[in-house]
């Protein structure tokens, strides 16, 4: 894949990308603990299948290697308008979105926000809050989604830390003891998932994203989206609850939803070719 950088109004994006053959982009987003490397499986298993034309991968203004220069300027509509900008500046016109995540939620604005350009949303494992997080409150969030809330805190932790907290985490993986911690996330633990996820972790914009994600009017933004929206989950994914399906089929007019069998919170990583037909869509 080709890498590019793209200037946006938040700062220099980095993206990945396949050759451009039409003017409608499959735009991968990628969640808050990783980059653009949580798709590498899912890619290389698209392309065994024959090449793959008009994939654009970002690292999300904060993540990977897309600095920003101040995370105060991060809010779903500035990243979601950053992706625009970078779909634009590449030539096309139209986007289909799958989004991991944080990733899927910024997919659902960038939807509600661009409703010509955006023709489908893909869900994997999205933390949406069941679409109802700015109204839950710091105890119902801990009440609904536990193990997310205690995932913030390590976050926290880290955070505080400073420039220790890369060193921390890297170091805890060298020791195996990351893969244990890990385990939760994954049915089967994918050993280097977890080492990129160390690698790729920011500490800083994950809080900014969580504070953000609270906030954020879910129910109003996400009723005006028109394009169809699939999400996919697995039935041990720890950070989506049971009856977030039900929920955000209230909220959003065309929406589907699967629950994917023995599968945890990063299916496209167990499960390499469960999106090799959105990846191929023509």
């Amino acid at each position: 894949m080709e890498t590019t950088t793209v200037a946006t109004a938040i700062g220099a994006v980095t993206v990945r990308r396949t050759p451009r053959e039409s003017h409608t982009a499959t735009i991968l987003l990628h969640g808050a603990a990783g980059s653009w490397t949580t798709w590498r499986a899912a890619i290389a298993a698209a392309e065994s299948g024959g090449s793959v034309a008009d994939l654009v991968v970002p690292d999300l203004p904060g993540w990977g290697d897309s600095p920003v220069a101040d995370l105060t300027s991060l809010d779903a509509g500035s990243i979601a308008d950053a992706v625009a900008e970078v779909a634009r500046a590449l030539g096309y016109t139209r986007w289909r979105l799958v989004g991991h995540s944080l990733g899927g939620f910024i997919a659902l604005e960038l939807a509600a926000r661009e409703p010509v350009a955006t023709e489908s949303v893909v869900l994997v494992s999205a933390t949406t809050f069941g679409g109802r997080g700015d109204r839950l409150g710091p105890l119902g969030r801990l009440l609904h989604y536990a193990p997310l809330m205690l995932l913030t805190a390590g976050i926290r932790m880290l955070t505080a830390l400073g420039p220790l907290a890369a060193r921390f985490v890297r170091a805890i993986d060298r020791a195996g003891l990351l893969t244990v911690l890990a385990a939760p996330l994954f049915t089967v633990v994918d050993r280097q998932a977890v080492h990129e996820l160390a690698h790729d972790l920011r500490p800083g914009a994950f809080l900014r994203a969580m504070q953000c994600a609270a906030t954020y009017p879910a129910a109003e933004r996400w009723a005006r989206i028109h394009c169809p929206v699939f999400a996919l989950h697995g039935d041990r994914d720890v950070f989506v609850a049971r009856d977030d399906d039900v929920r955000l089929a209230a909220i959003i007019p065309d929406f589907r939803a699967v629950v994917v069998p023995a599968t945890g919170h990063f299916g496209h990583v167990e499960h390499p070719t469960i999106l090799a037909g959105a990846l191929h869509a023509r």
